[in-house]
């Protein structure tokens, strides 16, 4: 099934312009955009991808990862196929570097039944868009959250924040939580390691950063790539300069798609964890075994707040979202 996209121009010759993200593609008749899953057909844009489903799953929300978003609940997570950046060490690369005739295993889902399985969830709050780039699903994605709004659902978008202003505008009128990942913090980095650029991003952190809805940043922590010790602490003051109470996640990367660097050693995990908790207030560790960056505590008084084993969750020192000891108010949602 596919659908007329939103966000582009037609130009001379039935040549088409992507405008929903900011490489903005170009596409000439007969082919696809970089996300490999928008198409110009006889000069119009269409959306390869839309009901397209390659993963469906019920989640803890502390998978997305969210730690301060309804801690403790579930989560209905969607993906599709195809993605608008090209990382080297992406994960889900079997589905986000791929187009939908070559995908096999992918199931034909409309809104109406995401929304369904949703409501049968058990602990479920509502719908993630994960696995690959929701950004180039984004007429499904829509369609799906505007439903799930309707039957007050919660939306929660994984999404690597590489999109134009005017499409998050309105997608930000339909998401409850944002989980961006900031791949680095360099140019260098993006333009060759992901084939995008950084600045895009940072506008779209700062642009949700002043909206009402929830968010919280991932980095994945490559060695040799993206842990210099300075550039970190640069790209961490700038998270707290946006927002002191940003919640940072920390991830462990390990050898996937082209990249076959050994796994970060865990002692510079912590070490950059400890540079990152002298700016933001609420940083933790993922994709390894450790005691340390699981757990919520108070900023100001210490007292445990939320505590994480794995993906079992316990509140115990909140009341509402103040801190039981020092009534301090916490950026948590539940």
């Amino acid at each position: 099934m596919i659908k007329e996209a939103k966000y582009y121009k037609q130009l001379d010759n039935n040549n088409v312009k992507c405008v929903l993200c900011p490489h903005e593609c170009i596409i000439s008749p007969e082919s696809r955009g970089k996300c490999k899953v928008r198409k110009n057909i006889e000069g119009k844009l269409y959306s390869e991808n839309f009901s397209i489903v390659s993963a469906i799953h019920n989640d803890p929300i502390e998978k997305k990862p969210l730690y301060h978003f309804y801690p403790g609940k579930n989560i209905l997570s969607i993906g599709s196929i195809g993605c608008n950046l090209k990382c080297k060490f992406c994960q889900n690369h079997n589905i986000s570097q791929t187009t939908v005739d070559k995908f096999s295993h992918a199931k034909i889902i409309i809104p109406d039944v995401v929304i369904n399985e949703a409501k049968r969830t058990r602990n479920n709050i509502g719908i993630a868009y994960t696995y690959n780039e929701p950004t180039v699903w984004y007429e499904f994605m829509l369609e799906t959250a505007e439903k799930a709004r309707a039957h007050k659902m919660k939306n929660i978008v994984v999404t690597n924040g590489y999109i134009k202003k005017e499409p998050l505008e309105e997608l930000i009128n339909y998401t409850d939580a944002f989980n961006i990942d900031l791949k680095a913090y360099t140019e260098k980095f993006y333009k060759k390691q992901t084939k995008a650029t950084l600045k895009p991003v940072l506008k779209t952190i700062e642009r949700i950063s002043t909206s009402k809805t929830h968010y919280e940043i991932t980095n994945l922590i490559i060695p040799g790539l993206n842990d210099k010790k300075k550039i970190f602490k640069e790209m961490v003051k700038i998270l707290a300069d946006i927002n002191k109470d940003t919640v940072l996640h920390l991830s462990r990367y390990f050898p996937s798609y082209k990249t076959t660097i050994e796994p970060t050693n865990k002692t510079k995990m912590l070490k950059l964890f400890e540079i990152a908790k002298k700016y933001l207030d609420f940083v933790y560790l993922g994709n390894m075994i450790t005691d340390r960056g699981q757990n919520t505590y108070c900023p100001k008084c210490n007292t445990k707040l939320i505590s994480r084993s794995k993906y079992f969750t316990q509140i115990n020192g909140l009341s509402e979202n103040t801190c039981i000891n020092c009534r301090k108010v916490i950026p948590v949602i539940y």
